[in-house]
């Protein structure tokens, strides 16, 4: 087992870097994320241990709870510093991480399988769909621009570890998916029933904006989720969990 390095100042350089984890710009600053979570820590720590650099605990003995590989580097964090890390309040030991690269998504060429596209700014409601997705086997996600990130703290506490099962590309702006190769579709209230659309192997599925839904003039075939008018539009991770099952059940048959 490593020695353990304790941390009580908020001025330390590791404490003020995973400070930074707490929001987008400092997670795309350093390429790091922070884990937390009674399930969700132990489950990725025994399936993606490589993904992690570091565990951060209040003792000694919650840092012992963890079954730590030898290249985690163990801290001990003062109480007021590790609750300005824990926001999502578990008090359960964090795992700092390593953000995976993304490469760029290459529109000018067709869609080689299913992927998902999204431009959604909460990163709960992101981090809802990511879950949808990983569960109705879609891998590849496009993010474009104003998304928010997928490794931020609210985003990994609504996916549940999808993220690790996924596949993330920066998409750009929507101007740079109008001009998008092959089959592409779009969530809609407008569109034709997606309970009879014939799903092709190949395809860009496009999720708007939280509010502000599709970009105009986008030439994507619309799909809509049929309901009783009841109420305007489905809340967007409804949506897209919806279209994803509609997906699935099509792609078993």
């Amino acid at each position: 087992m490593s020695g353990t390095t304790a941390i009580d100042s908020l001025q330390n350089a590791r404490a003020k870097l995973w400070l930074s984890l707490t929001d987008a710009r400092g997670i795309r600053k350093h390429g790091a994320f922070l884990l937390s979570g009674r399930k969700t820590v132990p489950e990725a720590l025994a399936a993606h241990g490589a993904c992690f650099t570091a565990a951060l605990a209040r003792n000694d003995s919650d840092l012992n709870r963890l079954s730590l590989p030898a290249h985690i580097e163990r801290y001990v964090l003062a109480k007021p510093l590790f609750e300005m890390l824990d926001t999502n309040g578990t008090g359960f030991p964090l795992l700092v991480g390593q953000v995976p690269v993304m490469a760029e998504a290459d529109f000018t060429k067709a869609p080689d399988g299913f992927e998902l596209v999204l431009a959604l700014g909460d990163p709960s409601n992101l981090g809802a769909v990511l879950r949808s997705a990983a569960a109705f086997g879609v891998s590849r996600i496009v993010l474009m621009e104003g998304a928010a990130h997928p490794f931020h703290p609210k985003a990994l506490r609504g996916g549940a570890n999808a993220q690790f099962a996924l596949t993330f590309l920066k998409g750009g702006n929507w101007d740079t998916l109008r001009a998008a190769k092959g089959p592409l579709a779009a969530l809609d209230g407008t569109g034709a029933d997606i309970e009879t659309y014939d799903w092709p192997a190949n395809l860009r599925l496009v999720l708007g904006e939280e509010g502000r839904g599709l970009p105009s003039g986008l030439a994507a075939e619309k799909l809509a989720i049929r309901t009783t008018g009841a109420v305007e539009s489905l809340n967007a991770t409804v949506a897209a969990s919806l279209a994803l099952h509609a997906h699935f059940r099509r792609q078993r048959g």
